[in-house]
């Protein structure tokens, strides 16, 4: 009998509750607050909190931190508004830290 094999998946390394896809990465060259980071087009069973203006390496940018929505762990954050031209493709993405994230279905 086949085995039946789901998405591939990220979910939170505290509760591994799924938070991502990864058909949704778009870049794994990111930089978070605690080390490397991926912007993905999609979050799912997050909270977002509160928009609040960062000056990030590339720029200042309007973001809201993400939490997992089952154990309230900072996964990263979500791109609000970007104010330079270069930086607009961010908008309305999601960084999450890849300390933050563990793999499932790999």
């Amino acid at each position: 009998m086949a085995e039946i094999i789901g998405p591939r998946l990220y979910s939170c390394c505290n509760c591994r509750n799924h938070v991502a896809l990864h058909d949704d990465v778009i870049s794994k060259a990111f930089q978070g607050r605690n080390g490397r980071a991926f912007l993905f087009s999609h979050a799912m069973n997050i909270s977002v909190g509160p928009k609040e203006d960062r000056n990030l390496m590339t720029g200042l940018h309007t973001v809201a931190d993400v939490y997992c929505c089952d154990c309230r762990e900072v996964l990263g954050w979500k791109y609000e508004k970007a104010y330079e031209e270069s930086q607009k493709y961010k908008e309305g993405k999601f960084i999450l830290e890849k300390s933050r994230i563990v793999k499932e279905n790999w």
